[in-house]
């Protein structure tokens, strides 16, 4: 197999951060503005809430305080870091980069920047890009960041995707290291004859904006959950044995699996697969939802701060998602965290409650599937005991069982 990364300089993860946003809607906010309950959706995803930026906040907000966290952390200055690389599906706005504002916004006068597009395998697409230019030379520190504010491209009148998606943000800090430390293995994959079955279809020069695009509903993300489900146990398995081959190493020698957190019975099949009992599992999908291409770098930064990840380790981390894109790294780990560190923006504390924006997009939301708006058919909600994905029907097995070591949500 050829290499991903370049022969030269060993590239190890220097410093993590993550940030999420303060509101916290549970299942059983939702239910007050769709047809659910705590029960359908836990067991079904494994989820139990998720966070939900405010209105105002952007995507670089949240990867603000995460870049300075991940920064601190390797103790580097922002004039210190040569590239910016932002992976993101909701970027501020399509141009100028959400990296270029990133590096304003943090200082790093001398950084380069752009962002990269993979959706919720975008921070391992970044990782691996990024670590090219610190193996190569060009480059001594890289910054990546997934970050996400998929609460506002949600129809948070379609229980079929506003249960699943999260807010949030993580960043990494990558610098050279001695060879055989660092990154061992990176493998990456795309199959765009599958871009239909997770989209986000208007915005874009195929259907730019426009009354009708608006009408119809066309800048909310759309999913076949039964065709992703089958996509993503696959294509995780196959990642996950290609990088590992590529560091000389295999299951049995992977003391932390971190995998996308889409869905918990997916997380459980692919763990099942691995032959991986599922105390070395990191799973934080009952309490942030899918939060994109900020999925595993905040999954990360909560081991970390919880001793679960720990120097001389070596880390799993795999994803999926829309392009259909899949990635995985192999991580040999460089340092122990010597506190827990808080996820919550700076000044914040939890905040629980169903915003009343979210109130009013799911009633518009209401209003246009029940015919009101004629653009756009009437659809039927799912059965009360429909599964909540045709994923979760594919499925098969019981409820949610969270992994050993507490992972609950409150």
């Amino acid at each position: 197999m050829k290499p991903l990364v370049a022969a030269g300089r060993g590239v190890t993860i220097a410093g993590i951060g993550a940030c999420v946003p303060p509101v916290v809607v549970t299942n059983d906010h939702l239910a007050e503005v769709v047809e659910t309950d705590d029960e359908w959706i836990r067991t079904r995803t494994g989820i139990r809430q998720r966070r939900v930026a405010d209105p105002d906040t952007a995507t670089s907000d949240l990867a603000e305080v995460a870049a300075r966290r991940a920064l601190e952390e390797a103790q580097v200055r922002p004039e210190q870091v040569d590239l910016i690389i932002v992976a993101t599906v909701t970027p501020d706005m399509p141009f100028p980069s959400t990296a270029c504002l990133l590096q304003d916004r943090l200082g790093a006068t001398r950084a380069a920047g752009f962002d990269l597009e993979a959706a919720c395998s975008g921070f391992v697409y970044a990782l691996a890009a990024g670590a090219q230019f610190v193996a190569a030379g060009l480059y001594d520190t890289v910054l990546v960041v997934g970050a996400e504010t998929l609460s506002k491209i949600i129809d948070w009148s379609d229980r079929r995707t506003c249960v699943l998606l999260g807010d949030g943000a993580g960043a990494a800090v990558l610098r050279p290291a001695a060879p055989g430390e660092g990154i061992l293995g990176l493998y990456l994959g795309a199959d765009g004859s599958g871009g239909d079955l997770l989209k986000q279809p208007a915005g874009g020069s195929r259907l730019p904006a426009s009354p009708e695009t608006v009408a119809r509903g066309l800048h909310y993300v759309q999913m076949n959950g039964r065709e992703v489900f089958k996509f993503a146990v696959k294509t995780m398995g196959d990642a996950a044995q290609a990088a590992l081959a590529q560091a000389g190493l295999r299951f049995e020698d992977v003391d932390l699996y971190i995998p996308h957190q889409a869905n918990y019975r997916i997380i459980e099949s692919s763990a099942r697969r691995f032959d991986l009992p599922l105390d070395r599992v990191v799973v934080n999908i009952d309490r942030y939802g899918n939060t994109s291409a900020a999925s595993i770098p905040v999954a990360l930064d909560e081991a970390l701060s919880a001793g679960r990840v720990r120097a001389g380790q070596t880390v799993l981390l795999v994803a999926f998602g829309g392009g259909l894109t899949w990635g995985a790294a192999v991580v040999r780990w460089g340092y122990d965290r010597p506190a827990a560190r808080p996820l919550e923006m700076p000044g914040r504390q939890p905040e629980y409650g169903l915003p009343a924006w979210i109130r009013e997009q799911a009633a518009r939301g209401r209003a246009r599937l029940d015919g009101t708006n004629p653009a756009r058919p009437a659809v039927a909600p799912p059965a009360a005991g429909a599964a909540l994905d045709p994923a979760a029907a594919a499925a098969g097995g019981s409820g949610f069982r969270p992994a050993p070591g507490g992972e609950q949500a409150p």
